[in-house]
């Protein structure tokens, strides 16, 4: 492909980074006037709308950060030799199938059983991938033939991980929530429903730190490039 094209797809990469942090942001800030108890029900019910509609822009970007990432890997001269074009086609193909289920989760929850599943093992799947192979190419010498020392992109492939572990431990910490904004609704604020919901959505804080940073200094890596013989 031409280097237009590559451009292209830089930009595409570029702009996830800036959607999934602005995004995610905009979440949080949202959170924050959920857990205000001197504001009445239907107010936080509307940030809490607010909240998990400003959600999905993050999921998807995240969803999207794999396939473009494996794109441009595969256009560098450097990486052609290792991502052909079906391996670019299988992970798109399964990135198809992992945005699907993100956005069926979002919009109609508990309508597929196995939605959550499908998403939760490609998660998984993914994360041990980029795992594994990020401290490989860390530690060898000329990982996959690559001879550009490109432990750099070990590094940002790892901080991918680690920012879907923390989307991981998202999940699992804010299954107190629906239950305690159910209570809220219903029963108006206690003092024992608002530490509920408080230690439900501040119990998510380190890792929303943590994907920030992992984001940050995924973009750092990719801009930077330190270390590489190019």
């Amino acid at each position: 492909m031409g280097a237009h094209t590559h451009g292209w797809w830089i930009l595409l990469h570029l702009l996830l980074f800036v959607f999934w942090l602005g995004g995610d942001l905009g979440v949080y800030v949202s959170s924050r006037f959920i857990l205000k108890p001197g504001l009445g029900v239907e107010a936080r019910a509307t940030a809490l709308r607010i909240m998990l509609a400003l959600d999905l822009g993050p999921r998807v970007c995240l969803v999207l950060f794999l396939p473009s990432g494996v794109t441009l890997m595969a256009l560098e001269p450097h990486g052609a030799t290792v991502f052909r074009w079906w391996n670019v086609a299988a992970v798109w193909l399964v990135s198809a199938v992992w945005l699907w289920a993100t956005i069926q989760d979002h919009h109609h929850p508990g309508r597929f059983r196995f939605v959550p599943l499908t998403d939760r093992v490609i998660r998984v799947g993914v994360m041990a991938g980029m795992f594994a192979g990020g401290i490989y190419t860390v530690a060898v010498h000329e990982p996959f033939g690559v001879t550009t020392n490109p432990r750099w992109l070990g590094a940002k492939v790892m901080l991918y991980a680690a920012a879907i572990a923390c989307g991981l431990g998202i999940r699992h910490t804010l299954r107190a929530f629906g239950p305690a904004f159910a209570a809220l609704s219903k029963d108006g604020s206690t003092p024992e429903v608002e530490h509920r919901l408080r230690r439900s959505v501040d119990g998510c804080l380190p890792y929303v730190f943590g994907i920030w940073g992992s984001v940050l200094a995924a973009a750092a890596l990719g801009v930077l490039k330190p270390g590489a013989a190019l």
